[in-house]
């Protein structure tokens, strides 16, 4: 059963709806659907704006837009290896050496589909079968709030519960993850590439299912309740932030 983040949301002042990514056989059910212009190479987050208008960005093996996505969500060979880390390492300059861009890419997993469909939009109670990530839109005030809440149940010596790995933002949304299965979330839209479609002041918090459950069932105990959050809504609020 789907979780409701409906007290959670209202908390930390999160407007923006939050994001599924979608493993799904059937894409019907997301309806209205949008697409990539074939033979396209567009970023997945330039349709962040039509994500606010509650459409679902689908993608597949035969229409991905840009060749990252492609590659990270749905395991297609867009281009030659070598031509790959010349680009990234000498075109653009994300690592100091082809070598050490090689060793990235060759560590660097594609999310594995199980279905023909990737879907990208606002959450589906119903569709939560299908669901494998969770994305929050946020500012830096609620990236704190939601770090913290990620944090609650982590003991020492566990696996470290929050990571902010260098990746394409479309990775961020699921490849990073290295088991979907436990709870675990990444701080997303660090990629400089994609940021442009974003509004400057938004981070991204990406979730998996069970982390997502966690985060949900934060109660009275927890310091969503607490004073600390309330003075520092109280000192935003004082400020005119």
């Amino acid at each position: 059963m789907s979780p409701n983040p409906s007290a959670l949301l209202e908390i930390a002042g999160i407007r923006l709806p939050l994001i599924g990514f979608y493993d799904a056989p059937d894409a019907s059910a997301f309806q209205p659907l949008v697409a990539p212009a074939p033979r396209t190479q567009g970023c997945i987050f330039a349709f962040y704006r039509r994500w606010l208008e509650g459409e679902t960005l689908h993608i597949t093996r035969e229409n991905f837009g840009c060749g990252g996505a492609g590659r990270s969500l749905c395991g297609v060979t867009t281009r030659p290896r070598e031509e790959f880390i010349k680009f990234l390492a000498d075109d653009e300059g994300l690592k100091a050496s082809r070598e050490l861009m090689a060793q990235w890419i060759d560590a660097a997993r594609p999310y594995e589909q199980e279905h023909p469909n990737i879907l990208i939009g606002p959450l589906r109670a119903d569709e939560y079968r299908c669901l494998k990530s969770v994305t929050f839109f946020v500012n830096p005030d609620q990236l704190a709030l939601l770090m913290t809440g990620a944090q609650y149940r982590s003991r020492p010596g566990a696996p470290p519960p929050v990571l902010a790995p260098f990746g394409s933002g479309c990775m961020e949304l699921a490849a990073v993850f290295e088991d979907l299965d436990r709870p675990h979330a990444v701080v997303g839209a660090t990629d400089i590439a994609m940021r442009q479609y974003l509004p400057p002041d938004i981070l991204l918090f990406t979730v998996t299912k069970p982390m997502f459950e966690e985060l949900c069932a934060l109660d009275e105990r927890s310091f969503l309740y607490k004073p600390f959050w309330k003075r520092l809504v109280k000192a935003r609020t004082k400020a005119g932030a």
